[in-house]
Protein backbone atom coordinates (compact mmCIF):
# COMPACT_ATOMS: atom_id res chain seq x y z
CA UNK A 1 0.00 0.00 0.00
CA UNK A 2 1.38 3.62 -0.53
CA UNK A 3 0.86 6.52 1.46
CA UNK A 4 2.26 10.12 1.12
CA UNK A 5 2.11 12.85 3.51
CA UNK A 6 2.93 16.48 3.47
CA UNK A 7 5.71 18.06 6.02
CA UNK A 8 2.44 19.83 7.65
CA UNK A 9 1.19 16.61 8.22
CA UNK A 10 4.17 15.14 9.84
CA UNK A 11 4.35 17.61 12.31
CA UNK A 12 0.52 17.47 13.18
CA UNK A 13 1.51 13.70 13.24
CA UNK A 14 5.13 13.50 15.40
CA UNK A 15 2.89 16.03 18.14
CA UNK A 16 0.07 13.61 18.36
CA UNK A 17 2.45 10.20 19.20
CA UNK A 18 4.57 12.63 21.33
CA UNK A 19 1.43 12.77 23.93
CA UNK A 20 0.73 10.66 26.81
CA UNK A 21 -2.17 8.58 25.26
CA UNK A 22 -0.31 7.84 22.17
CA UNK A 23 2.19 5.38 23.91
CA UNK A 24 2.66 1.79 22.63
CA UNK A 25 0.68 3.63 19.65
CA UNK A 26 0.65 4.50 15.98
CA UNK A 27 -1.50 6.67 13.31
CA UNK A 28 -3.88 5.42 11.60
CA UNK A 29 -5.49 7.09 8.69
CA UNK A 30 -9.18 4.80 8.03
CA UNK A 31 -12.13 5.17 5.83
CA UNK A 32 -15.07 6.44 8.00
CA UNK A 33 -17.78 6.63 4.72
CA UNK A 34 -17.75 5.01 1.58
CA UNK A 35 -20.30 6.54 -1.04
CA UNK A 36 -19.75 4.26 -3.91
CA UNK A 37 -16.73 5.79 -6.10
CA UNK A 38 -15.38 8.12 -3.34
CA UNK A 39 -14.97 7.61 0.66
CA UNK A 40 -14.13 9.83 3.77
CA UNK A 41 -11.24 9.55 5.79
CA UNK A 42 -9.94 10.31 9.49
CA UNK A 43 -7.16 10.05 11.33
CA UNK A 44 -6.41 8.51 14.94
CA UNK A 45 -4.01 7.21 17.20
CA UNK A 46 -4.59 2.72 17.03
CA UNK A 47 -2.23 -0.43 17.63
CA UNK A 48 -1.67 -2.79 14.72
CA UNK A 49 -4.32 -5.69 13.98
CA UNK A 50 -3.75 -8.80 11.98
CA UNK A 51 -5.02 -6.86 8.62
CA UNK A 52 -2.65 -3.91 8.59
CA UNK A 53 0.23 -3.50 6.80
CA UNK A 54 2.54 -0.09 7.99
CA UNK A 55 3.61 1.98 5.64
CA UNK A 56 6.61 4.19 5.64
CA UNK A 57 6.66 7.51 4.51
CA UNK A 58 9.45 9.89 3.69
CA UNK A 59 8.98 11.75 6.63
CA UNK A 60 9.58 9.05 9.34
CA UNK A 61 6.33 8.98 10.55
CA UNK A 62 4.87 5.15 9.79
CA UNK A 63 1.07 4.85 9.07
CA UNK A 64 -1.16 1.89 9.86
CA UNK A 65 -3.44 1.36 6.50
CA UNK A 66 -5.74 -1.40 6.50
CA UNK A 67 -5.13 -3.51 3.49
CA UNK A 68 -9.02 -5.04 3.34
CA UNK A 69 -9.64 -1.47 2.72
CA UNK A 70 -9.28 -0.53 -1.13
CA UNK A 71 -9.38 3.30 -0.81
CA UNK A 72 -6.52 3.63 1.25
CA UNK A 73 -3.80 2.73 -0.92
CA UNK A 74 -2.61 5.62 -2.42
CA UNK A 75 -3.67 8.36 0.04
CA UNK A 76 -2.27 11.62 -0.12
CA UNK A 77 -2.69 13.12 3.82
CA UNK A 78 -1.98 17.02 3.77
CA UNK A 79 -2.38 19.66 7.17
CA UNK A 80 -3.26 22.83 5.94
CA UNK A 81 -3.31 25.81 8.64
CA UNK A 82 -5.48 28.19 6.54
CA UNK A 83 -8.15 29.11 6.02
CA UNK A 84 -8.44 26.35 9.32
CA UNK A 85 -6.20 23.92 10.56
CA UNK A 86 -7.35 20.30 9.50
CA UNK A 87 -6.23 17.35 7.62
CA UNK A 88 -7.33 16.91 3.87
CA UNK A 89 -6.61 13.13 3.05
CA UNK A 90 -7.24 12.33 -0.96
CA UNK A 91 -6.92 9.35 -3.13
CA UNK A 92 -6.57 10.59 -6.46
CA UNK A 93 -7.08 7.31 -8.00
CA UNK A 94 -9.92 6.35 -6.46
CA UNK A 95 -11.69 10.20 -4.88
CA UNK A 96 -12.22 10.67 -1.42
CA UNK A 97 -11.25 13.09 1.12
CA UNK A 98 -11.88 14.77 4.49
CA UNK A 99 -12.56 17.91 6.12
Amino acid sequence: MKCKINRNAAKQFKKMLSSEEAEGKMIRVFVTHEHGDHAHYDVKLDTPTEHDEIVKTDKDVDILLDTREAFLDGIWVQYFFLPKEEFVITNSSKGGHVH
